[in-house]
C-alpha cells in the first residue's frame, strides 16, 4: 500500500526489452537513503513495481506486457522524470489516501493552466471510471494523491498547490500527456458491496 505521496523525483536510466515486456531501471538518489530490499514494492507513476535488483542510487524493475498495455509506462524513455514512493510499513502516518498501485487506466492532460503560484489540472479519464469520482474525493493521479475539485462529464479538476509542482513531475504535464489514474479503493469496494456479482 501507499499514500500517494511523493518520497522522490527520480529519472529512467535505462529501459530494455525482456520477451514482450521490459525491464526498467530508475536513478533514485532520494529513495536510496535506505537499503533496497529484492522484492519490496515502489510506486513509479502510481504503478505498483517489484525491485529485482537495486545498487547505490538506482533499482531495476520489470514491466510485465499487462502492465506496458495498461499503464502509461510504456511511453517511459531515459531521462523521463518519474514519481516515486516506497511501501508503507506499519506505524507510517498516512497523509494522503489509501493508495494500492494497482492502475485503473489512462487519463490524457486536457489542460494545466496557470492560478497564481499554483496550477489548475484538467484531464480527461475513460468513461467507465467515472462512477468512482466525486467531487472533493480522491483520485491518484501519476502516483499523487489529488483532491478532486470538479467533475464534469469525464472531466477531473484539480487544483495544483506549489508544493506539489515542485515535489512532482506534475508541474511539467502538457495538453495531450496521458497520465496513470487510480479511483479510490472505498469507491471500489462500496460498488461491490452495493452490487455483488
Amino acid at each position: 500500500m501507499f499514500t500517494g505521496l511523493i518520497q522522490s523525483l527520480g529519472e529512467v536510466a535505462r529501459r530494455s526489452a525482456r520477451g514482450t515486456g521490459a525491464r526498467l531501471t530508475i536513478t533514485a538518489p532520494g529513495l536510496a537513503r535506505a537499503p533496497w530490499v529484492l522484492g519490496e514494492s515502489i510506486a513509479v507513476n502510481g504503478v505498483c513495481l517489484t525491485l529485482i535488483e537495486g545498487a547505490g542510487a538506482e533499482f531495476s524493475a520489470d514491466l510485465s506486457a499487462e502492465t506496458l498495455a495498461r499503464t502509461a509506462l510504456g511511453a517511459l524513455r531515459p531521462g523521463h522524470p518519474v514519481n516515486l514512493e516506497r511501501a508503507l510499513k506499519m506505524g507510517d502516518p498516512l497523509g494522503g489516501h489509501l493508495v494500492s498501485g494497482h492502475v485503473d487506466g489512462v487519463a490524457t492532460v486536457v489542460r494545466l493552466e496557470r492560478d497564481g503560484e499554483g496550477r489548475r489540472l484538467t484531464i480527461e479519464i475513460p468513461r467507465d471510471l467515472t462512477r468512482y469520482v466525486a467531487r472533493k474525493g480522491s483520485l491518484c493521479v501519476d502516483g499523487v494523491s489529488l483532491t478532486v475539485n470538479g467533475i464534469e462529464g469525464a472531466q477531473a479538476h484539480f487544483a495544483i498547490v506549489p508544493h506539489t509542482l515542485s515535489a512532482t513531475t506534475l508541474g511539467g504535464l502538457g495538453a495531450g500527456d496521458v497520465v496513470n489514474i487510480e479511483v479510490d479503493l472505498i469507491a471500489r469496494y462500496l460498488e461491490r458491496l452495493a452490487h455483488p456479482a
